[in-house]
């Protein structure tokens, strides 16, 4: 007997995916599979709203738990998926107990980089997981030390929380500016610049050597000789696809392989969200996104296909972050450009970069200006239509 469809991954991409199945008339079994104790929840405000203390745990929920009940969606918490029989078309549970699947989407997420020479210690963490959140929440408030190892959208979200709640922040970053591998070092430190401005000590190309402490972090130690005393630590410097329990599948190490819609190269077999290397027709590469609004729409396309259903159009990359109450929304492609060019006061968090290429608009940063973002959205969508293969070059 078929278990239906099972989803391997209790987010954001397993959450619109059974939406999508049961808005678009599956009425079949739906088992989700979720690592955590908890039912799928949005991941934005735990850097935010929830870690600030201004919002309950239970308001992150994608739904109420009677949700899926009255869909019959079974979802089995606080269990993994350990192992894909891909000859025999079964999950196999951390729980012991196997489902024989008729389409599989894996949507499993990503699970936050580590320092080896944090390990151990109690005070030092990462913000992956709602437990994560409340974990750190904990740990903040006034007159604490907080060191933000990474200067991420995660590791900057959470600095800008901690220094409204009163902490001392410190943030490490290796490279020579925030953002730097998506922006570059203008824009990159005009992010570090917000975060002088509230407060915040912001040390670039900086690197840990050294730990002091025996189960608790006291300090760093740097490179360059200066020692930042804390009283508890933040890493975040990124995020791998939790997919290591697809070895030997042959589906991807570094993130499953799948094409516009989801679709792995084994029949049944889907992927989205950050466990997923979706096709780039643009860039004509197999590119991760890790980013809420990727998620959503992989979830959703997985189901479409799925069901045998026609795709939606694929939108531009876009993602946006809340910052000292500045909100930073960004669409497009910044990486195909060769110029930036830049509208307003960067200095009053009022402005809009434009990425071009060859004069063409490819990408736009937006601060401090939410209404201005449809405009942008069309314009860039319109300056990447333009540009032909030799222009990409």
């Amino acid at each position: 007997m078929s278990d239906g469809i099972v989803i391997a991954g209790g987010g954001l991409a397993a959450q619109r995916c059974t939406e999508t199945l049961r808005s678009q008339g599956y009425d079949g079994p739906i088992r989700i599979v979720c690592a955590e104790a908890h039912a799928p929840y949005d991941r934005p405000p735990l850097s935010k709203e929830l870690l600030a203390g201004e919002m309950p745990a239970a308001a992150v929920a994608l739904r109420p738990r009677p949700w899926y009940d009255e869909r019959q969606i079974d979802l089995l918490l606080g269990t993994r998926a350990e192992r894909l029989d891909l000859a025999g078309r079964r999950l196999e549970l951390s729980s012991g107990a196997r489902l024989r699947f008729d389409s599989l989407l894996v949507a499993t997420g990503s699970r936050a980089r580590t320092l080896p020479l944090l390990d151990g210690y109690s005070n030092a963490g990462v913000l992956r997981t709602l437990d994560d959140a409340l974990a750190l929440r904990h740990a903040l408030g006034p007159g604490r030390r907080v060191v933000i190892v990474g200067a991420g959208f995660i590791g900057l979200e959470a600095a800008a929380t901690a220094s409204r709640l009163g902490a001392w922040v410190t943030i490490i970053e290796a490279l020579d500016a925030p953002l730097m591998g998506i922006l570059g070092a203008s824009l990159g430190s005009w992010f570090a610049e917000l975060h002088r401005a509230e407060g915040a000590d912001v040390l670039l190309g900086a690197r840990i050597t050294g730990v002091r402490g025996r189960r608790k972090v006291r300090a760093l130690e740097l490179a360059d000789g200066v020692v930042v005393e804390c009283d508890h630590v933040l890493v975040g410097v990124g995020v791998d696809p939790d997919t290591r329990w697809l070895d030997g599948t042959g589906l991807g190490a570094n993130g499953v392989r799948v094409d516009a819609r989801g679709c792995t190269c084994a029949p049944g077999i889907y992927a989205a969200g950050d466990a997923a290397r979706p096709y780039d027709t643009a860039l004509a590469r197999h590119v991760r996104t890790e980013h809420w609004e990727a998620a959503a729409r992989q979830g959703a396309d997985a189901a479409r296909a799925m069901l045998g259903l026609e795709p939606v159009r694929t939108p531009l990359p876009s993602f946006w972050s809340d910052q000292h109450g500045v909100r930073v929304q960004y669409v497009g492609r910044a990486e195909e450009a060769d110029r930036i060019a830049i509208d307003g006061d960067p200095g009053g968090r009022d402005f809009e970069a434009l990425f071009t290429k060859a004069g063409v608009p490819v990408a736009a940063l937006l601060v401090g200006r939410p209404r201005a973002l449809s405009r942008a959205r069309r314009r860039v969508q319109e300056g990447l239509e333009s540009l032909t293969p030799e222009t990409r070059r």
